[in-house]
């Protein structure tokens, strides 16, 4: 969104994308970081449902979920089991600090190649609810994952367990409904909603997260003494570099957030989106830095697991070659390479060391 003008065409619809296995690479760096764990509950457990209710919401319009049902045996022991997933998730295990919890709802969504399970976990004394999600453990979705735990400035927690994938909640407010709703409220300063715009799509861009259309990523609204303070999260990591067009990885090119890039024209000079931009850079190099060594282990493994056809990947790089304009990345042979490159690319406008003088073993 740093562009004064829209340059291009939207990308094509959403292509659907395979689920990629956790390759042992993957699954030993999984363990390293204490992400893949011993759970009760997996996702074909939660397949074995025998009754559907489709579910409405608060103005009584139906929804992409369905409340899913289980027989009385089943949903009592999954009770316990949930409740276990979600004290591993919040608290390491700790089961005496969840007792007065309870797993209230299970819905189910087809939509999507995730095809989620959400579980709704209330508490017993004050009735507040809180949300985990329960997925096919797909490869490319969790390196999405872990880059933005990596990357951005949101921490992230999820767990594995063979083909199941455990992830928290991302509260906010959908891009869509922002759009509707909030996006011209006096109370929000339009320059700083801009800015995260700007630093969100290059964040993207940078660590090639593709599809971020309006409904998903979340805004989270924060009051300040002063102002109003805004942050934007991905929340759907299904697209984590996959396709091969340059343009997929920059949520400004979706016809679904023009509207985010006309008010990005219309609030920031070009001078002042190329400084957010480089800030950003700035900023995502630190935590590249912070994290060095886990981040090279996980590009390593990234590089060798092929998350993307090699027809993809010669299309992306040659396009980002051009635009970064560095020939290096022709010869990339993976997406986890260009992740790579990426970095090196803003690394040299910005004037950080580079990993490999971080930490000498990672190329």
């Amino acid at each position: 969104m740093a562009d004064a003008t829209i340059r291009d065409e939207p990308p094509p619809a959403t292509q659907k994308k395979p689920t990629y296995p956790v390759s042992p690479g993957l699954r030993g760096y999984l363990r390293t970081y204490k992400r893949e764990r011993d759970l009760p509950v997996t996702y074909e457990r939660l397949r074995g449902f025998s009754e559907v209710v489709p579910l409405t919401d608060a103005d009584g319009k139906p929804t992409l979920w369905d409340t899913v049902i289980y027989d009385g045996e089943e949903m009592r022991a999954l009770n316990e089991a949930l409740k276990e997933v979600y004290a591993v998730l919040k608290v390491n295990g700790d089961m005496s600090v969840v007792q007065h919890l309870y797993a209230d709802r299970v819905d189910f969504c087809t939509f999507g190649n995730s095809m989620p399970f959400r579980i709704r976990i209330v508490n017993a004394y004050n009735d507040n609810q809180d949300y985990f999600y329960v997925k096919k453990a797909d490869a490319s979705r969790i390196y999405g994952l872990e880059l933005e735990h990596l990357l951005s400035p949101n921490r992230l927690n999820f767990l594995t367990h063979g083909a199941t994938l455990i992830e928290e909640h991302v509260a906010g407010i959908p891009g869509d409904i922002f759009i509707k709703s909030w996006l011209n409220r006096p109370e929000l300063s339009p320059i700083r909603v801009a800015k995260e715009l700007v630093k969100f799509n290059e964040r993207c861009f940078v660590r090639l997260l593709g599809d971020m259309r309006s409904y998903n990523f979340v805004f989270v609204v924060t009051p300040d003494f002063e102002d109003v303070q805004v942050r934007i999260r991905a929340m759907d990591f299904d697209q984590q570099s996959y396709n091969g067009r340059r343009n997929f990885y920059r949520p400004q090119f979706f016809k679904e957030n023009a509207a985010f890039a006309l008010y990005c024209i219309k609030v920031l000079h070009v001078e002042t989106a190329n400084q957010y931009l480089r800030e950003e850079h700035t900023l995502m190099l630190q935590r590249a830095e912070l994290a060095a060594s886990r981040l090279g282990l996980l590009l390593d493994e990234m590089e060798r697991d092929p998350i993307s056809p090699p027809e993809k990947v010669h299309q992306l790089r040659e396009s980002l070659a051009e635009h970064y304009g560095r020939p290096d990345y022709r010869s990339c042979e993976s997406m986890g390479a260009l992740v790579r490159e990426n970095l090196e690319s803003i690394r040299r406008h910005v004037g950080r060391p580079a990993l490999s003088e971080l930490v000498p073993h990672i190329r």
